[in-house]
């Protein structure tokens, strides 16, 4: 391209656009009308069905044990019931709304299949269902680490009694799924706790018949016995003797068993205490349960509509159109009647030199 065409090209670019938009005024103010118009039409109810949105936003938990948060007595492990969860807990609550149970459930209580007009003879009718489900419904982390779920829907009460059902759907689905492993856990800890009390009841009933036998207390019966046997050396007494030495035999048959057990059975039973406490703290997670969530805005019916956005289609529409018929009438000016631009180029600039 010769230097000359480059120079008419800038000089119409540069100069000549006004012109150029005062030329097709008509043409350009009828293409916009039209596009606005049929924006306007086209985004009406009749064509897109309006769409009504309700939210609600949640906080984590910080703890998800009630014994924990409760009944623990060490401080290192003792957390706060009312303290606000971070980044984890966030994204775990956002994990657990978006699993399938929870969704499957909203379908289910809701009808969604009939609601979204979703045949049952379809043959992917689920892959269909699920991309409706994920189109209206959407859990993300706002910026303050809080959680917000939003349901687009043409019904606005439908929209916020599946909002509230979410919410209410992550404290049962988390509960069931913690509640499995503590159940688990539970029984672990009872079936230790009733072995151990066993245990302790056999080592008791067994000091029971060591002590029937006559030894209480070894080390103190020893010791007296021991010094009643010398006075009776000493005086001479030989049934005395007698007697303390069937004694001393008694403590030395059982006296070790007595020993062994008593110490045993103190241990086991400071094993019980420590035992129990985990026990109960274990029974407590195990059938009881604390919210999972700390609910800042429930879910209402909405008053007006949030899909479409009437005025940003015919906004865009008609600046796309008029856009566009810019493009065209250039094209077909520059392409279709070659001579007639270079003429009216040549006009303006015989304009411009008469004028100077």
């Amino acid at each position: 391209m010769s230097e000359n065409k480059l120079s008419e090209i800038r000089d119409f670019d540069s100069t000549s656009l006004g012109m150029f938009l005062y030329n097709w005024r008509k043409h350009l103010i009828i293409i916009s009308v039209i596009a606005a118009v049929l924006a306007s039409v086209f985004s009406s109810p009749f064509f897109i069905t309006p769409l009504y949105k309700s939210t609600v936003v949640l906080f984590p938990v910080s703890s998800n044990s009630v014994s924990k948060a409760l009944l623990t007595d060490q401080p290192a492990a003792k957390s706060d019931i009312l303290e606000f969860g971070e980044d984890e807990q966030t994204e775990q609550m956002l994990q657990i709304l978006s699993s399938s149970v929870i969704r499957d459930k909203v379908v289910k209580k809701f009808d969604l299949m009939k609601h979204y007009g979703i045949s049952n003879n379809s043959k992917y009718k689920y892959t269909s269902l699920y991309k409706e489900y994920e189109s209206n419904i959407t859990f993300r982390r706002t910026e303050f680490m809080a959680v917000k779920i939003t349901v687009l829907d043409k019904d606005p009460q439908m929209a916020a009694d599946i909002a509230n059902t979410i919410s209410e759907l992550l404290d049962s689905t988390k509960n069931s799924m913690q509640r499995e492993r503590a159940i688990k856990g539970f029984k672990i800890v009872e079936q230790e706790y009733n072995r151990l009390q066993s245990e302790i009841a056999r080592m008791e009933d067994s000091l029971k018949k060591i002590r029937e036998a006559g030894v209480f207390d070894y080390e103190s019966q020893s010791e007296m016995i021991t010094q009643q046997l010398a006075i009776e050396v000493a005086r001479g007494n030989s049934r005395g003797i007698k007697a303390l030495e069937d004694k001393l035999s008694v403590l030395a048959e059982y006296g070790g068993a007595y020993v062994s057990l008593r110490d045993q059975l103190e241990h086991e039973k400071k094993q019980l205490s420590y035992l129990k406490a985990r026990y109960e703290e274990a029974k407590v997670d195990a059938q009881e349960n604390l919210p999972q969530k700390f609910v800042v805005e429930s879910a209402f019916k909405a008053e007006k509509k949030s899909y479409p956005v009437r005025w940003i289609i015919v906004l865009v529409a008609t600046i796309a159109a008029f856009f566009l018929a810019v493009l065209v009438i250039i094209g077909l000016e520059k392409f279709a009647k070659p001579d007639s631009l270079k003429k009216k180029l040549h006009f303006h600039r015989s304009k411009e030199s008469i004028s100077a």
